[in-house]
């Protein structure tokens, strides 16, 4: 994550985006690439100092934040308003608000935790698309990108319900891209490890031994993802939904014969 204030950002582009879950890591590396682009950006996250240090980082003058959890629907509501306040307009919204609260077989799982990780990742992502196509995107159109994870394109150990979480969020992106079509258009990426706190787990301590089965050499680090998602919510990607982009360091590529 990068620490000093993004340094002289493009001439305001005069769109908007909101980006769940961006107070660090891949949340922040997405609002920093949009902001460096050019455009105005509200972030949220669930502890308000860390939010406010964020927004220092990005510049007040073009971004703003809301804390509060992304699953609840008072809170959805509450962001897409103040946005609508403040800028008058939400072109962008980028899902990345998201938990994993358990490792755990699924045979031993409990219940509860999945719908605690379902509400989160899943059904939050839904909530807001809903809120943002009814404030601004029907009548003025958009993007949305969804962040799932190549936990959700395959077999995950231990990490079951996050993967199944995050194939939701894939077909979330497929069911959103066909209805909101041709007026806004739905996309979803999908990293791999990237080094963040939210995924710190699999590579702590051992990080070497984790890069060592990407081809490219090394994990992602969170301006992978802010690039490919500045790609996907650009005129550039204009004829591009319904697409999970798959960023992963080429991880998939060793799964040849």
């Amino acid at each position: 994550m990068t620490q000093q204030q993004t340094p002289n950002p493009a001439p305001d582009t005069g769109k908007v985006a909101l980006v769940t879950g961006a107070s660090r890591g891949i949340g922040y590396g997405i609002a920093e690439a949009l902001v460096a682009r050019g455009d105005r950006v509200c972030i949220t996250g669930r502890n308000e100092d860390a939010l406010k240090e964020a927004v220092e980082r990005l510049g007040p003058d073009r971004a703003m934040g809301v804390a509060g959890k992304a699953h609840d629907p008072a809170h959805q509501s509450a962001v897409v308003e103040r946005v609508m306040e403040a800028y008058g307009r939400v072109d962008h919204l980028v899902n990345n608000a998201g938990t994993n609260p358990v490792f755990s077989a699924l045979a031993d799982l409990d219940l509860a935790v999945a719908s605690k990780t379902y509400e989160t990742n899943v059904l939050s992502a839904l909530g807001l698309a809903q809120k943002t196509w009814h404030a601004w995107q029907k009548e003025h159109g958009g993007t949305i990108v969804n962040v799932a994870s190549v936990a959700g394109l395959n077999a995950s150990p231990f990490m079951g319900t996050y993967g199944m979480s995050k194939a939701a969020m894939i077909n979330l992106t497929l069911q959103l891209a066909h209805e909101f079509a041709p007026i806004v258009r739905v996309n979803a990426v999908a990293p791999a490890v990237v080094k963040t706190k939210f995924a710190r787990m699999l590579y702590e301590g051992r990080e070497e031994e984790a890069a060592a089965g990407y081809p490219m050499g090394r994990l992602g680090v969170p301006e992978d993802i802010g690039g490919a998602a500045a790609f996907l919510t650009s005129d550039e990607a204009g004829w591009i939904t319904g697409q999970t982009l798959v960023i992963d360091g080429g991880m998939f590529l060793t799964a040849g014969v």
